[in-house]
C-alpha cells in the first residue's frame, strides 16, 4: 500500500514538473474595431489669379535747353528760346529744363548731362555751340537736337570736322533754326534814320559772329536806303559792311561795357542806338534813361515786355521769334514730324519783324509808318533786298 502511494505521488510530481516546463499558449487578442473611414480631403481651391502689376507710367519726354553765355534771363535769345519751351509745356505733356553756360567749356558738360538724363530733344542756343552740338549729334544719331542760329554743313575747304567746324554734311537728327533778322533790322534802320534829331545813329555787337553782324548789316541797309530815298545824310557809327568792321564788346554779359559804348557814341552825336549784345545792351538803355539824351532799339524779344524799366527810351525792338521756332520744333517732335535740316524764319512768315512803337506811337510820323509798311511788303515780295541796297543796286 505504501508502495502504491509512493508511485502515485511520483507520477503527480512528474506531471506537475512537465506542466511547468511546457510553453504557455499566446493569448489571442480581442478583435479590434476597424478604423472609422476617413473623409477624403476637401479639394484644394486653385489660387485666385493675381492681377498683373499696373504698368508704370512713363515720365513725360524731357526737352532740355543749353544756354549760351549771358544766362537764361538775358532778355534776349536765351530767354526767348526758354519761352518757346515754356509755351510748349503749357500745351503738351512734356518736361522742360534749362542748363546755363557760364563759359564755353560748359557746353559739352551740359549737353552730356541731358544725354545721361534721356532727353527727347536738346535745344542748344547760339552760334558758339555749333561744333559741340554736331559732335554729340553725330555720336548719338537717335537723339534729336535743335540749334538756334546755326545750320549744317558748316565746313569750308581745309577745316577740320569737330575742330573748326561741326559737320561736312547735313545732319538728319539736327534742325538748324536761322532767322533773316537783317530784314527786320532794315526796318529798324530806316525808322532810326527817320527819327534821329542829330543825324547820327549807332550800333554795336557783343561778339563778331554772323547772328550778330546780320542785325548790324540790316540796320546799315535801312539807314542807307533812307538816305537814298530822302536825299539825306544820316551817319551810322559802329558798323560798315563793305569793310566787315564794327564795334564789339567781346561778350554778352557786361552791362558796364554797354554803358561805356553808349556814352562814347553819344559823344560822337548818336541819339539812337541798336545794341546787338544781349544783356550788354541794357547798360546802354540805362544810360539813355539817365541822360534822356538817346533812345535804344531792342533785339530778339520785345524789350517793352522783357525790360519794362526802359520803356520810356525804347523806340522799338527787332524781333527774332526764337520762341516760335522752338515751340514749332517741339510740336513737330511730339507729332512725329521732326526732321533735320534747316528752318529759315523770315519777315514773310512772321519769323522776324519790328515790335510796335509803344510809347512812341504818337511820335513816329504817319508818313514814316507808311513808308516802313511799304518796305516790309517790298522785302516780302523780293523787290527790295538788303544786299541790293548795300551794293547800290
Amino acid at each position: 500500500m505504501k508502495k502504491l502511494f509512493a508511485v502515485l505521488s511520483m507520477l503527480v510530481i512528474l506531471s506537475l514538473a512537465l506542466s511547468a516546463c511546457a510553453p504557455r499558449p499566446t493569448p489571442t487578442p480581442p478583435p479590434t474595431q476597424p478604423p472609422a473611414p476617413t473623409k477624403p480631403p476637401a479639394p484644394t481651391q486653385p489660387p485666385a489669379p493675381t492681377q498683373p502689376p499696373a504698368p508704370t507710367e512713363a515720365p513725360p519726354p524731357l526737352i532740355g535747353q543749353v544756354t549760351d553765355m549771358g544766362g537764361i534771363d538775358d532778355k534776349s535769345f536765351n530767354a526767348s528760346a526758354w519761352k518757346g519751351i515754356q509755351d510748349a509745356m503749357k500745351e503738351f505733356a512734356i518736361q522742360g529744363k534749362y542748363l546755363e553756360s557760364q563759359q564755353q567749356a560748359d557746353y559739352t558738360k551740359n549737353i552730356q548731362q541731358y544725354i545721361d538724363e534721356g532727353a527727347a530733344l536738346i535745344v542748344t542756343v547760339g552760334f558758339l555751340l555749333g561744333v559741340d552740338t554736331a559732335k554729340f549729334a553725330i555720336a548719338n544719331p537717335d537723339l534729336k537736337f535743335a540749334i538756334v542760329d546755326y545750320t549744317y554743313p558748316d565746313c569750308w575747304p581745309g577745316a577740320e570736322v569737330g575742330v573748326q567746324c561741326g559737320a561736312d554734311k547735313e545732319l538728319p537728327n539736327v534742325r538748324g533754326l536761322i532767322f533773316q533778322t537783317d530784314q527786320a533790322a532794315f526796318l529798324a534802320g530806316y525808322l532810326a534814320a527817320g527819327m534821329t534829331k542829330t543825324g547820327v545813329v549807332a550800333t554795336y555787337g557783343g561778339i563778331k559772329i554772323p547772328p550778330v553782324t546780320i542785325f548790324m548789316k540790316g540796320f546799315e541797309a535801312g539807314v542807307k536806303y533812307y538816305n537814298q530815298q530822302k536825299g539825306a545824310n544820316v551817319r551810322l557809327l559802329g558798323w560798315e559792311t563793305a569793310r566787315d568792321e564794327g564795334t564789339f564788346t567781346g561778350n554778352f554779359e557786361s552791362t558796364d561795357d554797354g554803358r561805356r559804348l553808349a556814352e562814347s557814341f553819344m559823344q560822337e552825336g548818336a541819339d539812337i542806338i541798336l545794341p546787338v549784345a544781349g544783356p550788354v545792351g541794357l547798360g546802354s538803355a540805362a544810360v539813355c534813361k539817365e541822360t534822356k539824351a538817346c533812345l535804344v532799339i531792342g533785339v530778339d524779344a520785345d524789350w517793352y515786355d522783357t525790360a519794362p524799366e526802359y520803356r520810356e527810351v525804347l523806340l522799338t525792338s527787332v524781333l527774332k521769334k526764337i520762341d516760335v521756332a522752338v515751340y514749332s520744333t517741339i510740336k513737330d517732335l511730339l507729332e512725329g514730324k521732326f526732321s533735320g535740316g534747316t528752318r529759315v524764319y523770315a519777315i514773310a512768315d512772321g519769323g522776324v519783324d519790328i515790335a510796335p512803337y509803344h510809347e512812341f506811337e504818337d511820335d513816329v510820323p504817319a508818313e514814316l509808318k507808311a513808308e516802313i509798311d511799304a518796305i516790309r511788303k517790298a522785302l516780302i515780295d523780293g523787290s527790295l533786298t538788303v544786299d541790293g541796297v548795300l551794293s547800290g543796286q
